[in-house]
């Protein structure tokens, strides 16, 4: 079992254990126990009350976060002629077509993130098993298979995230930096939790937001009064 370290110690000592707090004192605590040597991302993880494993449950989706997640993003867009063009003068990063499926089957992957219009995805979708364990698929559910590259290549930039409920029923999502302060990153998290509230599948039933939990890369979690959230 390994050992916490001495600053993790200190940053645990200012959570109350089991205690749910408001959002916005959530997020400050969150905030004040970031000791890290360098900027940490600031995660949130809501627990839902929805079957994964059932097709009609599973909720997944995107939401461009109000402040971004303080990253550059390397957009990899997949098109070709006039499309092309609008990728370029929106600011992806790399464009291209069959030349580009080539340079991923050699190893190369060198972005974050990745669009592709319609007519491409016969194409793509021979990267399947190189782009989808690392979550880079494109997918239209989530507005990255679209002939609109242009805005999709700029709600990338600007701080889109995508998120998906995992087996547990909980859904996983960076919502900015430490050093964006309070304010900012409650803002990010109500954005998240408002697209994650209109995404509830008609077949849940009961309580649906069950847990929040708020915490940095290396810093304890503080707990999310749901009932607090409901009332924002």
């Amino acid at each position: 079992m390994s050992k916490r370290g001495k600053k993790y110690i200190e940053a645990r000592q200012r959570i109350e254990v089991g205690k749910r707090y408001p959002v916005q004192e959530a997020v400050s605590l969150v905030v004040g126990t970031a000791r890290a040597k360098f900027d940490e991302t600031v995660d949130t993880a809501i627990r839902l009350g929805v079957n994964p494993a059932h097709a009609d449950q599973m909720v997944r989706g995107s939401v461009v976060l109000p402040h971004g997640l303080g990253k550059s993003v390397r957009v990899l867009v997949f098109a070709k002629g006039e499309k092309e063009r609008e990728a370029l003068e929106a600011g992806a990063d790399v464009v291209g077509s069959d030349d580009i499926v080539e340079k991923i089957k050699s190893g190369w992957l060198d972005f974050d993130r990745v669009v592709a219009t319609p007519d491409m995805m016969g194409s793509v979708g021979k990267l399947g098993k190189i782009l989808g364990p690392r979550g880079l698929m494109p997918n239209p559910k989530v507005g990255t298979v679209t002939f609109d590259v242009g805005k999709a290549v700029l709600e990338l930039k600007a701080g889109k995230v995508e998120f998906r409920v995992e087996k547990a029923g909980i859904v996983h999502c960076p919502i900015g930096k430490a050093s964006f302060g309070a304010e900012k990153l409650t803002e990010n998290f109500l954005a998240l939790l408002e697209m994650v509230l209109k995404l509830k599948p008609a077949s849940s039933k009961g309580l649906y937001i069950r847990s929040i939990s708020l915490s940095t890369v290396m810093g304890p979690g503080a707990k999310v009064d749901p009932l607090a959230v409901r009332n924002i």
